[in-house]
């Protein structure tokens, strides 16, 4: 039902995921973000604990791979999800069900990873890896970006309603904030909508990450 990113910029080392659904606030179960650590999204039946469990995993000092598995193999309807992760160093991990609705899939590269499921087609994962190896800046823009292209693409074959940004970058070390963590979690144009968000919060948060 949703199509997401996870990345890392390899000149700063900040971390991020970006994602859009047709279903209300998606922001609050998907992206999960830990400076120094990793990113992960959690889609299709949402389990959150992959992104909880996940991050603490990649603490201990297992890769990305070695916490999917562990987490995969304790998940009796684990063919209902779909995760991917990337750690701090790059490293990256990805897995769909089988029982995910078509059209779903996941496509690696070089610091990122690009998933979906429910979507009007493989074009549109496509376009999003595209778009991130193709463009460079700011990792926070990047995401943008990748996500207005999966959109452009076709997005979620029922339509589109939320969408959500989370980056943890060097800016954002302090106690009290800790990631930028940018929300729409009802909208026609969501991606749309996020972008103008973003385009707001710049002045105010002095972004350059």
């Amino acid at each position: 039902m949703t199509f997401s990113i996870v990345a890392r910029c390899a000149k700063t080392s900040s971390l991020g995921a970006a994602v859009a659904t047709a279903v209300p606030a998606v922001g609050s179960v998907v992206p999960h973000v830990e400076l120094g650590v990793g990113a992960i999204a959690t889609q299709a039946q949402t389990n959150i604990l992959y992104g909880i469990e996940g991050l603490k995993l990649l603490k201990t000092g297992l890769i990305p791979q070695s916490a999917l598995e562990s987490m995969l193999q304790r998940d009796v309807d684990r063919e209902k999800r779909q995760v991917i992760i990337i750690d701090a160093q790059g490293r990256t991990a990805a897995f769909t069900g089988r029982e995910n609705v078509e059209w779903k899939g996941h496509l690696v590269g070089k610091n990122f990873v690009v998933a979906g499921n429910m979507l009007t087609g493989s074009q549109v994962i496509e376009a999003m890896k595209q778009t991130f190896e193709e463009t460079n800046g700011k990792l926070t823009e990047r995401l943008l970006k990748v996500l207005e292209a999966g959109q452009e693409a076709g997005g979620d074959k029922r339509g589109h309603m939320s969408a959500a940004l989370r980056v943890a970058g060097k800016q954002w070390t302090s106690e009290t904030r800790p990631v930028l963590d940018l929300r729409v979690d009802v909208h026609q144009d969501p991606v749309k909508e996020l972008r103008q968000i973003y385009n707001v919060s710049k002045s105010y948060l002095e972004i350059s990450e």
